[in-house]
Order: structure tokens, then sequence, then C-alpha cells
């Protein structure tokens, strides 16, 4: 195997025998691991472009893969036991006797060569990518649709973030609360905590603890709306929020990603950096933060919302999810 999953594997096997082969059980495994299944003659000449394709890398504070993919050759008798993953991605005709179940549980019809989406198929909480192909040998087809399938992944994944992250329910009160009152929104979770001071309201969610997991959201604003505003300002505009924050933090642009936008017909600035506790601190930390600079005419203010993660040792693709969702969540009221 490519992935490290052996022993989740093994240990998922041996589950299974014991609850027996009922298609009620649970799926396992990770929403971002992803299990492949083809013929393993298929598989040696497709291996390099469904990994290229479908475990695209992020740059976080380093590169990190979006999703992890682990082969299993149908065929096999393990098969029966490790088609329960979460997310299955299987090729073939449509024929093959291991297909069968995903095929007559596809979402429409298989009528021919395509892609098609099943769920539920060997195990509850399971969603399934089918490509059938018009021939088992049909390399040219599959490499076509891998891009489509990255797509349709990520958008799953996507959408399991949000909900995951909003399982403690959307806190709509604050929401009404902030714009009544600051003339801004956020849809925020209800587990995060808020503070604000003149201009500055800060938004955080350290659970389960704050050695482990931060996730933090700021937002201040300068009005009237400066003019010839650029880019440097608003990382020094981020410095001063920063001196609010419950630790400094200086900026690492050697990866940015940057540039403007247009924010629900509104102008914008966004910048994705790293931020990293100040060499004075003794104890080293980083992350990736969020920074956008949006402009509202109606209020005449020019709005800074500022989002960055602290996660140790963890995948963080979820996380940004989860930040980025929040970011998008933003609304600035009438005058």
């Amino acid at each position: 195997m490519r992935t490290p999953l052996y022993a989740t594997l093994v240990a998922v096997s041996a589950v299974a025998i014991v609850s027996g082969c009922s298609s009620t059980a649970l799926a396992y495994g990770d929403a971002n691991s992803i299990v492949a299944a083809m013929s393993p003659d298929l598989w040696s000449k497709v291996s390099d472009d469904v990994y290229a394709a479908l475990e695209p890398t992020i740059h976080t504070v380093r590169n990190e893969k979006t999703f992890t993919v682990t082969y299993q050759d149908p065929t096999q008798a393990a098969w029966n036991n490790l088609r329960r993953f979460r997310q299955m991605f299987v090729v073939g005709t449509g024929d093959e006797p291991w297909m069968q179940p995903a095929v007559k549980k596809a979402r429409t019809k298989v009528d021919g060569p395509g892609l098609y989406k099943a769920y539920d198929v060997w195990a509850r909480g399971q969603q399934v990518t089918l490509v059938i192909l018009s021939s088992p040998d049909s390399i040219d087809q599959l490499r076509r649709d891998l891009p489509e399938i990255n797509r349709t992944l990520d958008e799953q994944y996507r959408e399991w973030a949000r909900n995951r992250m909003y399982m403690s329910g959307m806190d709509s009160a604050l929401a009404d609360t902030l714009m009544g009152t600051a003339r801004f929104s956020l849809m925020l979770p209800d587990v995060y905590k808020h503070a604000h001071q003149d201009s500055i309201w800060i938004f955080r969610n350290d659970n389960p603890d704050p050695s482990e997991l931060i996730r933090q959201v700021a937002v201040t604003w300068k009005s009237p709306i400066p003019v010839g505003f650029q880019p440097e300002q608003i990382l020094d505009w981020r410095a001063q929020l920063v001196t609010h924050y419950n630790e400094g933090q200086v900026v690492d642009l050697s990866d940015a990603e940057a540039g403007p936008f247009k924010y629900r017909g509104k102008d914008a600035y966004q910048i994705q950096a790293i931020w990293k506790n100040p060499p004075d601190l003794n104890w080293p930390a980083a992350g990736p933060f969020i920074t956008r600079a949006i402009i509202c005419p109606a209020q005449d203010r020019m709005y800074l919302v500022d989002a960055w993660l602290y996660a140790p040792g963890k995948e963080k693709y979820e996380y940004m999810i989860q930040l980025q969702t929040i970011l998008d969540s933003f609304r600035c009221g009438t005058s």
C-alpha cells in the first residue's frame, strides 16, 4: 500500500468479522481518505494519474494533501470488509460482480459510460463515486473524468466540513445582535466565544484545548473609506489588530497568496499566508491566516476580517474550509 492506512484496514477487518456483513453497519475511515477499487491491470496503468488528480496539495504551514488515496483489489477476499470505507472510488464496466451493488444503488440510472454517484452501498454514511467504462481498458476515458471526480469529491468534503462545523448550531442570535449593534454580521457556530472593544470584535473557538486547536476570527473597520489603500497597508492594519490578540504574531509571506476580488459585488482584497510567534516568545507556534479588506460603500467603511488557525500536528484542510465559510458569511449593513 502507498498510504499508512494498513493498521486501520486491519482493525476494520477485525471489527467487520465480529459484527457480520450487514450493510446497515456504519462506514469507517476519515472523510478525506479515499479507497480506490478497480482491476489490478487497470490500476497499474492509471495509478500515477489517480494520485496526481485526487491528492492535490494546499499550502498551510507546509504542503498538505487534501485527500489520501489507498488502492484495494476488489477481487481479493479482504474486499468484503474493506469496501465499508466512507469514501469509495470504484472503476469498471459495471458488469463486474463486485460493482453490481453500487450500480444498483446509483442515484441515476446507469445507462452507459460516465460518472455516477451512489450512497450507503456497503455501509451507512458511505459515498461511492462510480466511473463506468466502455471497456475494461478505457484508460483515456478515466483520465478525462479525473478532474471532475476531484471536484465532486472536494465539494462533498467541503459540505461535510461545513456541516460538522455547525453541528453545535448556528448562532443566528449573535448574527442579528452584531448587525443591530455593529452593522455587520457573521454566521458563527454556537461554540464560539466573543468579545469586543470599540470597533474591534474577536470571535474564538479554542475547544477542546488551546494548546491543541484554536480557530479565531476578528473584525474591525475604518471610516471614512481610506483613499488609495495599498496591500502592504492591509498587513500593517492587521499588525495593529494583532495587538488585541492573546499572543503576538508576525507574518511570513514567503508562500503568500494575495490579490483583489469581488465579494458579493464589493471591492475586496485577500491575503493568505503564515503567522508565527514573535522571536522573543519562548515557544514556537505557527499557522495559516486569511485576512480580507472589504469595502462597504453604503456604510462608508472598509472592513478588515481576519481569520487564523493554530492546529499543531493536525491536518488543516478541514479547519481552513471552516474559516473560509465563516469569512464568506460576512455581511455589512446599510448606512
